[in-house]
Parts: C-alpha cells; sequence; structure tokens
C-alpha cells in the first residue's frame, strides 16, 4: 500500500555527495533525509573516486568535526610522484614523511577507496540523526511554487520544501525537472583496472605517470595507489580494439609489462569508458525547489579528480542556498537565494569542465603544436627543470581554482 511523507528537505543518493549533503543539512539545524534506490548493503564496483583534495577534506571537516581526519588518517598519501617520457624520467618529486596522524593538520590529500569513503561518511551521518530510506528508487519529482512531490517505483509520496538531486549521472532527478546535461564525449577509450596489494612485499608509495610507455605501444600509463591497493589507467590509442585489453586475459598480458608479473593475479576491477564533459543547462529547476549536486549537475575527464571534490562543495553550497531560503519571507527572496547557489556551481562546473578539456588536450592531444611542445620540453628539462613539472601537472589541468566568487559557506 502506497503512502505519503513529508519531510523539509529530501537528498536523492546516497553517494559521498549525498552523504555530504545530509552532513550540511544537519549542521545547519535542517533535518535531512536520503532516499537511495539500491538496498542498504548494496554492492559497490571498483574503487571509483578514491583522491579527496585537502580542500575537500577541510570542507568535510567544517560540516563534521573530525571526518576530514578520519578520512585522512585511513588513507594514504604518496611522498613521490614521477612522470616519464617515453621511458626516461622528466620529473620526480619528494614531498618528504607526509603525517596522516597529525591531529591538528591535515594533509594534502588521502586517498583510499571509495567504499572506505563512504562508509565513514555513513557512520558520521548516523551520528548526526539523517534518516535513510533504502531501495526507494525515485519515478519521478515534481516542482511547484509551494515546493516539490517525489513518486518513487513503490507508488510512495514524498512532498518535502526542497530536494537535492544526488543521484548521479543519469539522474532521474535532474530529467524529471526539464533539465539536460551539455558538451561533448572524448572518442578515446580509457581502461581503469584495480589491483590488491601484495601487503608482505608492497610497491614504493609512488604516483607513476608515463607518456607513451615503451612496453605499451605508446599509451600512456597512469598508477595510482590508494588505501591497500593500486589503480592503473591506461589510455587506447585510436584503432584499438577495447574488448582486447579489457577481457581479463587480455588486461593480465598488459598489465604485467607495467607491473610485477604477480600484480595479474590480484585483478579487482576492470573498467573502460570515454569521458562525458558535461554540465547540466541550469542546477535549479524553474520553480528554485530543485539542486542538483555531483554527477547529477556535471561529468569531468577525472584528471584531476575533479568528480567527488567538486560534488562536495555543490552539495554544501545547495545547503547553503537552501539555509537561506528557508530565512527569506517573500517568494522571490526564496528563490534568489536558490538561484545565487546553483549560479555559484555552474560556474565553477563550467571552469571545471575547461580545465579537464585543457588537461585531455595536454595528455592525448595529437596536434603537430602540442607534439612539438612535449617533444621539446623533455629535450630541455635537464636544462629547465620547470618543463619537468610542466610535463607533470598537465594531465591534472590548471591548479588554479575558478573564478572568484561571491557566495561562500
Amino acid at each position: 500500500m502506497s503512502k505519503v511523507e513529508r519531510r523539509k528537505v529530501i537528498v536523492v543518493g546516497a553517494g559521498p555527495v549525498g552523504l555530504t549533503a545530509a552532513l550540511a543539512l544537519r549542521n545547519k539545524g535542517i533535518p535531512a533525509t536520503i532516499l537511495e534506490a539500491d538496498p542498504k548493503d548494496r554492492p559497490r564496483p571498483g574503487s571509483r573516486a578514491i583522491y579527496l583534495h585537502k580542500a575537500t577534506l577541510t570542507l568535510l571537516e567544517k560540516i563534521s568535526p573530525g571526518l576530514g581526519f578520519t578520512l585522512s588518517r585511513n588513507g594514504v598519501s604518496w611522498p613521490i610522484k614521477r612522470t616519464f617520457f617515453r621511458g626516461k624520467e622528466v620529473y620526480m618529486r619528494n614531498y618528504g614523511v607526509t603525517d596522516m596522524k597529525h591531529p591538528t593538520k591535515l594533509p594534502p590529500f588521502t586517498s583510499l577507496h571509495q567504499d572506505y569513503i563512504e562508509k565513514y561518511m555513513y557512520e558520521a551521518c548516523l551520528k548526526e540523526g539523517v534518516e535513510f530510506v533504502w531501495s526507494s528508487p525515485v519515478k519521478d519529482v515534481k516542482t511547484s511554487e509551494e515546493g516539490t512531490i517525489i513518486t518513487t517505483e513503490s507508488g510512495d509520496t514524498w512532498e518535502a520544501d526542497y530536494v537535492i538531486g544526488a543521484d548521479g549521472a543519469r539522474s532521474v532527478v535532474r530529467e524529471s525537472v526539464g533539465l539536460k546535461l551539455e558538451g561533448p564525449r572524448t572518442a578515446d577509450t580509457f581502461l581503469v583496472v584495480d589491483v590488491k596489494e601484495d601487503e608482505d612485499n608492497p610497491l614504493p608509495l609512488e604516483r607513476v605517470f608515463h607518456y607513451q610507455h615503451p612496453a605499451m605501444g605508446g599509451r600512456n600509463v597512469m598508477l595510482v595507489p590508494f588505501k591497500g591497493g593500486w589503480r592503473v589507467d591506461l589510455q587506447l590509442l585510436t584503432g584499438d580494439n577495447p574488448d582486447e585489453f579489457t577481457e581479463l586475459d587480455g588486461v593480465k598480458k598488459w598489465l604485467t609489462k607495467v607491473m610485477d608479473h604477480k600484480y595479474a593475479e590480484r585483478i579487482t576491477w576492470i573498467s573502460s569508458y570515454r569521458f562525458h564533459q558535461v554540465v547540466s543547462n541550469s542546477f535549479t529547476d524553474k520553480h528554485g525547489k530543485v539542486l542538483l549536486a555531483g554527477e547529477a549537475a556535471h561529468l569531468f575527464a577525472p584528471f584531476g579528480a575533479r568528480g567527488l571534490n567538486s560534488g562536495v562543495p555543490d552539495a554544501i553550497i545547495a545547503v547553503k542556498g537552501i539555509g537561506e531560503a528557508y530565512s527569506e519571507d517573500q517568494l522571490a527572496g526564496k528563490k534568489k537565494a536558490i538561484q545565487s547557489a546553483a549560479n555559484e556551481r555552474k560556474i565553477a562546473a563550467e571552469w571545471n569542465r575547461n580545465a579537464s578539456t585543457t588537461a585531455l588536450n595536454h595528455l592525448q592531444g595529437d596536434s603537430s603544436y602540442m607534439n612539438m611542445k612535449r617533444e621539446l620540453a623533455v629535450s630541455l628539462t635537464p636544462i629547465v627543470p620547470k618543463l619537468g613539472r610542466w610535463l607533470d601537472e598537465g594531465p591534472y589541468g590548471p591548479k588554479s581554482g575558478p573564478p572568484e566568487l561571491t557566495t561562500k559557506y
């Protein structure tokens, strides 16, 4: 039998961005309810988002004291990164020993499996009294000047003042209110492989990037450690048959060319994808009752770890906008508060898309101009070391943030 429930704010999606939104609501004293399509103990494939910037850890620590430190202490922060060009090392940086256990100072970043990120965020949500409604896939969302009405696949109805859509790339919330992702999709195929670390004889804790790996026919390869394992990224070339590289036997064949043979028997996840570079045409609906966050609002190439690390501020600024809307007496003031939050995060998303596009061109661009720049940088690195740094940092895009924005959390 269907039911009708009423809440102030409903978050759709129990991934890291939805969990962030719930924690931000509780931090402002607003009740938080999360509707999640999957069951409570749903299996989650692969490592997915493994990297949290210090800025993200700081935001999480602010809305949920202790969470930023919990995440950092349970992850790893590699002290060394290396970049190679056709097998020749062109850049190395040693950050020194990073104290992940420092009582008051967060590290520059932490790297851990998304399952654990979600675990610690979920525990923080339970502590703060967040309500979870599992196995409740959303079928439709309708908005009006009065609020929102969510209908689930089971026929239940949920009424709320506001909805935060954090339900991922195939967001039902976004589609229901008539918003659309806009932008290009890359043509190249990329592979991601997770392998479990050999705890008795682990590899050095280093992030390693290879331009045109000589053992891989000139394909780019990146190896990134996270707590308990490694992520291996492989960029295929135009004309490659992805099936030859993604089937388990195929992965084992090429993985042994870039890692010790033992890791071929320690594979835990294989995925292939083409990057979307898309941003929603608006982050709120026409009535100012829905706000999008995370992959419901944008999809980027992962260089620079811009997905989750932009989804967290999306959620926090959405809650800030809702809090300001509640403080307004008139409908116009409420809509202005929501629109301001939506505009801010759209500006940031468009900047991140442009930054990741720059990174993609640096990484895979095959124009004569880009090839010349890379070749020149490699040849001059012994004389001008900062060119090696340019090669190293290029795949991550600009390090500076988006334009100065007026809304602050």
